[in-house]
């Protein structure tokens, strides 16, 4: 049996356990798990049980704190760091695991400021060590059919792009409660959600942004917005409270929250169900961005976090046609009987087939002069579209041939919080930010070619 390579793991909330169970179930063959660490021994202990559990014969890896990664790469022979902590921590979890001598996968975004990317990048030059950017969304059948078409050349050269997300108020909500709720943990949505979108558009048109104007502001969420509504007094968190609240999330009713945080609050204190009205928020619930492209081409994006639906739809105006891609991702969020949120990964009730938005995905190509044709999308299974399993695949096992490079290294990471931080930037200043004027370590303007090969 050849050698398995030894992987670490900081960082254990929940996103942790796609990879935790990727190495101890269908990649257990090539790899070994071998150290976790985090600041709280209560969520450690929450991993190390699922894997005796799941994969009795694992065996248990050493917990450790952060502070002692450079000891555990060391001891423990280390060949690469998965780095799934909260965001303000990736540049330092990442630059110290490349000195002392272990390559990294790390979560989206790649870091949320000029200074994270600047230590990344000097840390990346300094050891020549490799870093592995997880956008999981590039995977997507139907984004990946979206690219191949752009790639094709049917729609010519791109010169627009007209993008718009909205988040449900199931998931878009979340990012009010959670510790994404301030801007110097997460960025902001700029740069915590949408460093995935503007990943992709940075894929489908290969090309690097240049210039960003952003407008947009906490509109719904926050106590300030709340009273002006109306809204009386709230409870600070949503564990016990009233039960016709929809926006209240009770960890007491997810098994798997309850386990990973409420039980381990005594650990950290940290609480994942405050309230998404509270006093403090200090990240943007609506977002509307100018950027501008190298190539001359140029794009509108929008974000919403408080939608009755979630999905996006973009699409791209060329020299020869328009291509578009529309995905509902929930049709609409339901409550029970009890006025709280039904599980968003619940099917749809088949008896409201015809009262709610199905959910759906379609690519249309319409060239010029021609009739318009839908693209036939592939079926995935699993995550994000069917993503998440052939992301895994990728690093997991080694990239295969893929004409397409979806596979994304900190190059990419960088090109696409370079849009979110010119976007905060933008929206402190109300001027737009050239995105080689930021101090991220590398020059963009100097990637496109780069760009354009990452993405064959």
């Amino acid at each position: 049996m050849p050698q398995r390579t030894r992987y670490a793991i900081v960082g254990t909330g929940s996103r942790a356990e796609m990879y935790i169970d990727a190495i101890t179930g269908a990649h257990a063959d090539v790899a070994e798990l071998v150290a976790i660490l985090d600041l709280n021994p209560g969520r450690m202990e929450h991993y190390a049980a699922r894997i005796a559990e799941r994969a009795p014969g694992a065996g248990a890896p050493v917990q450790r704190h952060p502070d002692d990664l450079e000891a555990v790469i060391r001891d423990e022979r280390i060949d690469r760091v998965i780095v799934t902590s909260p965001d303000f921590t990736h540049a330092g979890y990442v630059s110290r695991s490349l000195r002392a001598g272990a390559n990294v996968v790390v979560e989206k975004p790649l870091t949320v400021n000029e200074e994270g990317s600047r230590q990344i990048v000097e840390a990346v030059e300094e050891t020549g060590g490799e870093v592995v950017m997880t956008f999981n969304y590039r995977y997507a059948p139907r984004n990946t059919e979206f690219k191949r078409v752009i790639a094709s050349g049917a729609i010519g050269k791109p010169l627009s792009v007209h993008f718009e997300w909205v988040l449900d108020t199931s998931h878009g909500a979340d990012y009010f409660r959670r510790w994404h709720r301030q801007k110097t943990n997460s960025g902001g949505l700029l740069i915590h959600k949408a460093s995935h979108h503007f990943d992709l558009v940075n894929w489908w048109i290969s090309d690097v942004p240049s210039r960003v104007f952003a407008s947009g502001g906490l509109r719904f969420y926050g106590r300030e917005n709340w009273e002006a509504r109306g809204g009386g007094s709230r409870p600070e968190r949503g564990t016990g409270a009233p039960v016709d609240d929809p926006f209240a999330l009770d960890l007491r009713r997810d098994e798997r929250l309850s386990e990973l945080y409420l039980g381990n609050e005594g650990y950290d204190g940290y609480r994942r169900d405050q309230d998404v009205f509270d006093q403090g928020i200090t990240i943007e619930d609506n977002l509307s961005l100018v950027v501008d492209y190298a190539s001359g081409a140029s794009m509108s994006y929008s974000l919403n976090a408080h939608s009755p639906w979630e999905g996006y739809r973009i699409a791209v105006n060329g020299t020869e046609g328009r291509v578009e891609l529309d995905v509902v991702e929930r049709g609409d969020v339901s409550l029970d009987a009890e006025g709280r949120i039904v599980d968003p990964s619940a099917v749809v009730d088949e008896s409201r087939a015809n009262t709610v938005r199905p959910r759906s995905e379609r690519i249309l190509l319409q060239r010029h002069w021609e009739t318009p044709r839908e693209v036939e999308i592939p079926v995935g299974e699993g995550g994000h579209g069917g993503g998440d399993t052939i992301l895994l695949r990728d690093v997991f096992v080694g990239r295969g041939e893929d004409d397409l490079g979806r596979a994304a290294d900190y190059l990419d990471g960088i090109r696409a919080i370079a849009v979110g931080i010119s976007g905060n930037k933008s929206l402190a200043t109300g001027l737009p930010v050239t995105v080689d004027d930021l101090d991220l370590g590398v020059k963009l303007g100097a990637t496109v070619g780069a760009a354009s090969e990452s993405a064959r």
